[in-house]
């Protein structure tokens, strides 16, 4: 990357919404969120165009490059991942994925103090989950019923739940804001190890459509 690239870009579309957050060199952060169920892979470039545009950074300017990879709406997630790795590979600059999961649990215990699990609804009565205590995972990332889910999280005693999926657990709606965490993600990218890997996306399950061949998309 170059010499002068400083700037810190986050992305996300994994939900109803296509969002991004851009730190610049002196710490200023500018943001962008807009509600959308679909379309976000035709308004993101532009979206991020106009956020750099805002901050007065031009595409080289960007260091890393952090992308919310899931689990999440399929195409969303997929879109955001494509476009982090273009823009990367374009402006030189590092791209690396951030689980959905670990910036709500970010979101809701930035002090990691506690014991946090996100959750996401993953429809069809089921939900994606992962448990973090001080804010490292201390389960793996499990797909489980809703009955399963609430008993394999009862072996972790007093647990803040967080995620779209948390209210099918019992908790109050209104503690998950329904938006991107960008500011979870502008912090877990900022930490991450130099030699993160490039960005996958991490559906709650294998796509249900496939392409001629059996190819899924």
């Amino acid at each position: 990357m170059p010499a002068s690239a400083s700037a810190i870009l986050v992305l996300d579309t994994t939900g109803r919404w296509c969002a991004a957050g851009l730190k610049r060199a002196d710490g200023q952060v500018f943001t962008r969120h807009e509600a959308m169920a679909r379309g976000q892979a035709e308004r993101l470039a532009l979206l991020v165009e106009e956020l750099l545009t805002e901050a007065g950074v031009v595409p080289r300017e960007i260091a890393r490059i952090g992308v919310a990879t899931g689990p999440g709406s399929f195409a969303g997630t997929r879109a955001g991942t494509a476009f982090a790795r273009g823009l990367a590979l374009a402006t030189d600059a590092q791209a690396l994925g951030v689980s959905s999961l670990a910036a709500w649990a970010h979101q809701a215990d930035p002090g990691q103090t506690r014991t946090v699990a996100a959750i996401h609804d993953a429809r069809r009565g089921e939900a994606v989950l992962q448990v973090f205590t001080l804010g490292e995972p201390v389960s793996e990332i499990l797909r489980l019923s809703i009955d399963d889910a609430r008993a394999a999280l009862a072996e972790y005693g007093d647990v803040v739940l967080t995620g779209s999926g948390a209210a099918l657990l019992g908790a109050d709606p209104a503690g998950f804001a329904d938006e991107a965490p960008l500011a979870a993600l502008m912090a877990l990218t900022g930490m991450a190890d130099e030699d993160a890997p490039p960005p996958s996306p991490r559906y709650a399950r294998p796509p249900d459509a496939a392409l001629p061949g059996g190819i899924i998309p």
